[in-house]
Formats: structure tokens, C-alpha cells, sequence
């Protein structure tokens, strides 16, 4: 069932039961209005009953006689009837009368009750004159009030029967003004493929919940054509990256087999081949890295390591690798509590990208003073890495985490560019936030931070 007519339904179903509740509550209180009013004439009429029977003056008898008569209003079937009270229970019966047991009784026992049969109300009361009780019993015909109860129902029911058509075609509105801004735009996605990613949703302005469906596709959209073009990028840099060595090896050792060559020749060759098979492996490996970080973040994370320990351990990496560095870890500030400076992680990865970039401060800045400071609290772990080197223009900090991007200034110093990408997906990975702050010619501070509340024990293996 489409949810057009799931909508026209339930709001014909709504109003179906509300024009129907209405309808009861209205005729119950017109009813009970009309039988308030009746029996008050009731009521009157048997003073005026008990008045007469206890006048000993037939002038004021004929008196209260000819006020019943003129003065009130006459209803249907009127009767009245005064029976004697001889003792606590029992009275004076009138044949006429055929009333239960239970309508005297309240008599008896409250001063006055009344009951209704077929629009015929009776009402009765005790009066009391000279010592004596009397029971006086007025009865009457409701014919009025039995004839605006049929009209009242037929108000009601052309009424509610009126209103339901209205409902029908006012559902049927609702539904097109709810239903048709989500087919266009369920039509205008359709349209969109990996060809034409720059279209976007027009019904994106506004506050309702259609506009923020419109931007969540926009946004959403806005991711794609960056993946995508990331992705082609990427493949296009790589292909480049890879295809250059592996040519230089094709063509090196076609020269050498196309005639016989001099030991030093051969020698001078291979080493050339050495070269650029260690650039593809390195280039391979580090490709391979970026793959294992995985882009979503829901690789699990083995370990649960004290961050000063991965930074000592990368400090002894890059000894090994720059042996004259000026790298200074700054460890004073950190807390005594040791739990504070643990985190869940993939030990190898994340020593991996805190190598990475402390790594690049030391190329960057020509082996110059790089200072590494650690805090933590029980919110959250901030590292910052901060070098006096060549630092990034502005232009190129949008793109420094794409894989195989490099600067102008950067293109000078050996790299492929994967680096500070591959350091970017680790730390996200391990729902930490990086922030790079450089000034061309000044140096570059680069901020990692880890959050305690953001980090996902469920990827936490025991």
C-alpha cells in the first residue's frame, strides 16, 4: 500500500472516530440539557400540585388553578397525583400509577427522584403541611424534547456523514502536499549517477524535515564527487608513481641484454635496478598500509598502549633512520596517573603514523629542532608536533591528505605523498582529530587529539 493512501486512510480513520466522539459527547450533553429543564417544570408544577391540595380556601384552590393553567406552559400527557404518607415505608397507592418498587423508595428515602420511560418523565416529592407528609407525582410527556433528539441525530449524522467526505478529498491534499515533495525527490536522485555527481537537490532551503532530507542528500552527494574524484586521482598518481620504476627496470635491462657488457657496467646497472626496485617496494608497502587502515574506521584495535611509550618508540625509529636529528620529546607535562595516557589502538599503525609525521617536521625542516609535546586529562590525549621548517602555503592545505599530492616547496625532498594521508586515516581510525597550522617559511605545528568519550571500546578486541 503506497504511503499516499496510507495517509488518506488513517486521516479519514482519525476523523472518522473524532466526528463520532464529537457526535456522543454532543448529543449526551443536549440531552441531558433537555431533561434538566423538564424536570425543573416538573418540579414547579409539583409545588403548585402540593399548594393546591393543602388549601382549605377554595379561592386560592381556584387561584393557584387558574395560575397552573394560564401562567404555565401545558405539556403532553400532564398528570399529577398526591398520595398520603401513613409511616416511614409505607403510603397511599394509586392504581393509575404503574411505577417500580424502587422509584418510590428513593422518594421515601432522598425527598424526591425521578425516572424516564419513552420520553414519559416521572417526578416525585415529599411535602409536608400540618404535621402530615404527602408524596406528589407529576408526570408528562417530553414530546419536545423527543423531537429536537431526532433532529439533533440527524444533524449529527448528515453532518458527520459531510464531514467524512470532506476528510476524504482534505487526506488526499494532505497526502500530495507530504508525499509529492518526496517523489521529486526520489525522481531527481534517480537522474543522478557516477556521470553527473555535481547535480544537486533543488528543495534544499528551508527548515522542515523535507529541506534537511534535501541537504542530508546534498551532503551526502558532496562526499561522493570527493571520493570519487579522490579515487581518480588517486589511480591516476599511482599508476604514474608505479609505472615509472618498473619502466626504468624494463628498460635497464633490455640494454644490457642487447650485447655484452663490462663487469663495472653490469655492476653500475643492477645498482640502478636495486634503486628503483626499492622505490616500487617502498611505494607498494606504503599503498598496502593505506589499504590496512581501512576507510571507515571499523578495523579493530588489538592493543591498549600508553601513548608516551609510542612516542618513544617512534623517536628510537627515527634515530635509526636520521641519526643526527634534533627531535625533543617534552614529557613534563604529562599526568602520574598512567590510565590517563592509555589508549585502545593497533599498536603498529598508530607508532606508524606518529612516526610519519614527526618524520616529515625532520625532512621538512632539514633536520633542524622539532619539539614533541604530550597532555592528557581525563577528557582527552593532545599531542603536538611542531618544526621550524619550510612550513605550506595556504593553497596547498586543502589537499595535503590526498594520497600522491605534494607541494611545490615539498616536491624537492624525496616522498611519494602517501605519508601524511596514510597518518590521517590512522588517526581517524582511532576516532582522533588532526590539525595542521603552518605559515610558509615559519615552520608547521601539526595537533593530534584524542578524545575519551569518542573512543570505541566495541572495536576493542579483549
Amino acid at each position: 500500500m503506497q504511503i499516499r493512501k496510507k495517509i488518506t486512510a488513517t486521516y479519514i480513520a482519525l476523523s472518522c472516530f473524532s466526528t463520532l466522539l464529537l457526535s456522543v459527547v454532543v448529543f449526551f450533553l443536549f440531552k441531558q440539557n433537555n431533561e434538566y429543564y423538564f424536570l425543573k417544570r416538573l418540579q414547579d408544577r409539583a409545588k403548585i400540585a402540593s399548594s393546591i391540595y393543602y388549601q382549605n380556601d377554595l379561592r386560592k384552590t381556584r387561584y393557584f388553578q387558574e395560575f397552573k393553567k394560564e401562567g404555565l406552559e401545558e405539556l403532553v400527557e400532564e398528570k399529577d397525583f398526591v398520595l398520603k404518607v401513613n409511616g416511614e415505608n409505607t403510603f397511599e397507592y394509586n392504581t393509575d400509577l404503574h411505577l417500580p418498587p424502587e422509584f418510590y423508595a428513593n422518594v421515601m428515602k432522598t425527598g424526591s427522584s425521578w425516572i424516564e420511560e419513552n420520553y414519559s418523565y416521572y417526578y416525585g416529592q415529599i411535602f409536608k403541611e400540618s404535621g402530615q407528609k404527602y408524596m406528589v407525582i407529576v408526570t408528562a410527556k417530553d414530546r419536545r424534547g423527543y423531537t429536537s433528539a431526532i433532529y439533533m441525530i440527524q444533524i449529527l449524522v448528515l453532518g458527520g456523514a459531510g464531514f467524512l467526505v470532506l476528510a476524504f478529498f482534505f487526506g488526499r491534499l494532505l497526502a500530495r502536499r507530504v508525499i509529492d515533495p518526496m517523489a521529486r525527490i526520489t525522481k531527481e536522485v534517480k537522474r543522478i549517477s557516477a556521470s553527473n555527481l555535481h547535480n544537486r537537490l533543488a528543495d534544499a532551503e528551508g527548515n522542515d524535515e523535507i529541506s534537511d532530507l534535501a541537504k542530508t542528500f546534498n551532503d551526502m552527494l558532496d562526499r561522493l564527487e570527493t571520493s570519487f574524484e579522490i579515487q581518480a586521482n588517486f589511480i591516476n598518481n599511482a599508476s604514474h608513481e608505479l609505472k615509472t620504476p618498473i619502466t626504468t627496470i624494463i628498460a635497464e635491462t633490455e640494454i644490457m641484454l642487447l650485447k655484452e657488457r663490462e663487469v663495472e657496467e653490469y655492476v653500475g646497472s643492477l645498482e640502478n635496478i636495486n634503486r628503483q626496485a626499492t622505490k616500487l617496494g617502498n611505494l607498494t608497502e606504503s599503498l598496502l598500509k593505506l589499504t590496512q587502515t581501512g576507510y571507515d574506521g571499523t578495523k579493530q584495535v588489538l592493543d591498549i598502549a600508553r601513548i608516551d611509550e609510542l612516542l618513544l618508540e617512534a623517536k628510537a625509529s627515527i634515530d635509526t633512520l636520521f641519526p643526527d636529528n634534533r627531535v625533543n620529546i617534552k614529557l613534563n607535562a604529562i599526568p602520574e596517573d598512567e590510565s590517563l595516557l592509555t589508549i585502545p589502538c593497533n599498536r603498529p599503525l598508530l607508532e606508524l603514523a606518529l612516526n610519519n609525521i614527526i618524520s616529515n617536521g625532520v625532512k621538512y625542516s632539514d633536520n633542524d629542532e622539532v619539539f614533541v609535546t604530550l597532555s592528557a586529562d581525563k577528557s582527552k590525549i593532545k599531542i603536538a608536533i611542531t618544526d621550524i621548517g619550510i612550513g605550506i602555503p595556504p593553497e596547498d592545505i586543502p589537499y595535503l591528505y590526498e594520497p600522491f599530492f605534494r607541494g611545490k616547496i615539498a616536491s624537492k625532498y624525496n616522498g611519494y605523498g602517501l605519508g601524511l594521508p596514510l597518518a590521517m586515516k590512522i588517526i581517524r581510525m582511532h576516532n582522533g582529530e588532526l590539525h595542521i597550522q603552518s605559515e610558509t617559511g615559519k615552520g608547521t605545528v601539526v595537533n593530534i587529539t584524542f578524545h575519551k568519550t569518542n573512543i570505541r571500546n566495541s572495536n576493542l578486541k579483549s
